[in-house]
C-alpha cells in the first residue's frame, strides 16, 4: 500500500504551479457527452476522480484521447448506451453528474447511486425534485437513480437548499430541454460557473450563473467546443495553509486571486502576508499565529474543503481557536489522528475548539478522506519528526503530484511502496 512519508520541521520555499479544478472537471467531463461533435479539454487535472469519470465514461461508448498529460479529446457521437456501470460510480461522488447530462442528451439515464469521501451526509432530494420539474420520471431501483423522460421542459425550480450537486445536475438537463427554466436558490462556486460557461462554448443559453438565479433558455444541440477548465482554488489554498503553517514562503501560481479572497481574509486575520498578483498570490509567515474563528458556507464563504487545512494550521496558533461546519455533518474524523501528533482538538457537535500547541510531533496516521489527508500531509510538514501516512489514495483523487509539488518547496516527503522505501527515505533523511 502506498503511503506518504514525511520528516518535518522545513519551512516551504519556492513556486508552484496549481493545476485544474477537480471539482470544474467532473461536470465538465459529463456535460461533455451532451453534443455528438469533439469536444476537446485544457487544463485537465491527471487526478484519480477525473480517470475514473473517463473510464465510466469510455465504458458507454465515448472515446477519449489524450492529447497530452492535460488535453483531452471526447467523440460522445457512438454513445452506445445511458447506463453506468457501479464499478466506476461507487468510487467518485461525481457520478451523479451524469444523470443530468444523459438525461438531456438521451432522455435516459441509469446511474448507481455515489460514493467517494464519507464525510456526511449529503442528500440527492434536490437533485431528483430539479428532474421531476423538467418533467422526468425518476426512480431508485436496485440502488440505482433511474430518470426517463419524453420530453424535458423548462420550469420555474426553487432549491430548498443551496446545493452545488444539484445546481450543477439540473443546469445540465435544463440546457436541452423546451423552453425556459429558472433556477433560485443556486451554489455560486466557480466551477458552477466553469460549467456554465463551458455549456455555453457549447451553444447552450445560460445567463447568471454565479448569482442567486440561474435562467436557461433550452436548445435542441450542442455543438463541439475546446475549453480551458479554470484553476483548482482548492489545491490553491492548500498549499497557501502549507506556506503558512511551515514559516514560509511560497509564491501559489496559476491561479484566481478573486476565488481565494476568503482564504486569504483568514490568513491575513491570523498573521499571514498575503500578496496578490493578476494569476498568483505570495503567501509567507513568521513567529506565532493569532486565533480565529471560522465557519464553512457556501460561496462566497470559507470553503468546506479548506476546513481540515484551516483546522491543523489554527492547531499551532497561540490561543483558543473555533472552527463550526456548516456545510457537512462528519467532517471532523480526522481530528483523532490530529490528536495522536499532539494536537489538541475538542469536537462538540458541528463544532471544533482549538487549543493551539507549540508544535506537532510525528506519528503513523490514516487520512480518512480527501481534504482531510491533505490537511495531515501539512501537520507532518509543521511535525517533529517523522510521519506516515496511510491510504493516501484519498488525497491522489483530488491532488496531482502533491508529493512531488512539495518535494519542489523543500518538503522533506516521499510516496513509499515498500519498507525498502521507507528506509531509504529514512537514511537520506539523517544523512
Amino acid at each position: 500500500m502506498e503511503k506518504y512519508a514525511i520528516k518535518g520541521g522545513t519551512p516551504l520555499h519556492g513556486e508552484v504551479e496549481i493545476g485544474g479544478a477537480k471539482n470544474a472537471a467532473l461536470a465538465i467531463l459529463a456535460a461533455a457527452v451532451m453534443t455528438d461533435e469533439p469536444v476537446i479539454i485544457d487544463n485537465m487535472p491527471d487526478v484519480r476522480d477525473t480517470n475514473v469519470l473517463m473510464q465510466a465514461m469510455e465504458s458507454i461508448g465515448v472515446k477519449i484521447e489524450h492529447l497530452g498529460r492535460h488535453t483531452i479529446k471526447l467523440d460522445s457521437s457512438n454513445l452506445k448506451d445511458s447506463v453506468i456501470d457501479d464499478e466506476y460510480m461507487k468510487k467518485i461522488r461525481a457520478s451523479y453528474y451524469m444523470i443530468g447530462a444523459l438525461l438531456g442528451k438521451c432522455g435516459r439515464a441509469e446511474v448507481p447511486l455515489p460514493g467517494g469521501c464519507n464525510i456526511g451526509i449529503r442528500a440527492i432530494d434536490q437533485h431528483l425534485k430539479g428532474f421531476r420539474a423538467l418533467g422526468a420520471v425518476v426512480r431508485i431501483e436496485h440502488g440505482s437513480i433511474v430518470a426517463e423522460a419524453d420530453c424535458l421542459h423548462g420550469n420555474h425550480i426553487f432549491m430548498d437548499k443551496v446545493s452545488v450537486g444539484a445546481t450543477i445536475n439540473v443546469m445540465m438537463a435544463a440546457c436541452m430541454s423546451s423552453g425556459k427554466t429558472i433556477i433560485e436558490n443556486v451554489a455560486k462556486e466557480p466551477h458552477v460557473v466553469d460549467l456554465a460557461n463551458f455549456l455555453n462554448s457549447m451553444g447552450a443559453n445560460i445567463k447568471g450563473a454565479g448569482t442567486d438565479v440561474i435562467r436557461i433558455q433550452g436548445v435542441s444541440r450542442l455543438h463541439g467546443t475546446e475549453y480551458t477548465i479554470i484553476p483548482d482554488q482548492i489545491e490553491a489554498g492548500t498549499f497557501m495553509m502549507a506556506a503558512a503553517a511551515t514559516k514560509g514562503d511560497v509564491l501559489v501560481k496559476n491561479v484566481i486571486p478573486k476565488h481565494l479572497e476568503c482564504i486569504t481574509a483568514k490568513l491575513v486575520e491570523i498573521g499571514c502576508r498575503v500578496i496578490e498578483y493578476d494569476d498568483a498570490v505570495r503567501v509567507s509567515a513568521s513567529g506565532v499565529l493569532n486565533t480565529t474563528q471560522v465557519k464553512t458556507l457556501p460561496y462566497p464563504g470559507f470553503p468546506t474543503d479548506m476546513q481540515p487545512q484551516m483546522t491543523v494550521l489554527l492547531g499551532t496558533a497561540s490561543g483558543t481557536s473555533i472552527v463550526t461546519e456548516s456545510i457537512f455533518d462528519n467532517r471532523f474524523k480526522y481530528v483523532d489522528e490530529l490528536a495522536r501528533m499532539g494536537g489538541c482538538i475538542k469536537v462538540e457537535g458541528n463544532t471544533a475548539i482549538i487549543t493551539g500547541v507549540e508544535k506537532y510531533s510525528g506519528a503513523t496516521i490514516t487520512a480518512p478522506d480527501l481534504r482531510a489527508g491533505a490537511a495531515l500531509v501539512i501537520a507532518g510538514l509543521v511535525a517533529e519528526g517523522e510521519t506516515i501516512i496511510d491510504d493516501i489514495k484519498y488525497v491522489e483523487r483530488g491532488y496531482e503530484d502533491f508529493e512531488k509539488k512539495l518535494q519542489g518547496l523543500g518538503a522533506n516527503m516521499i510516496k513509499v511502496t515498500s519498507d525498502h522505501d521507507l528506509n531509504m527515505f529514512r537514511l537520506k533523511v539523517v544523512m
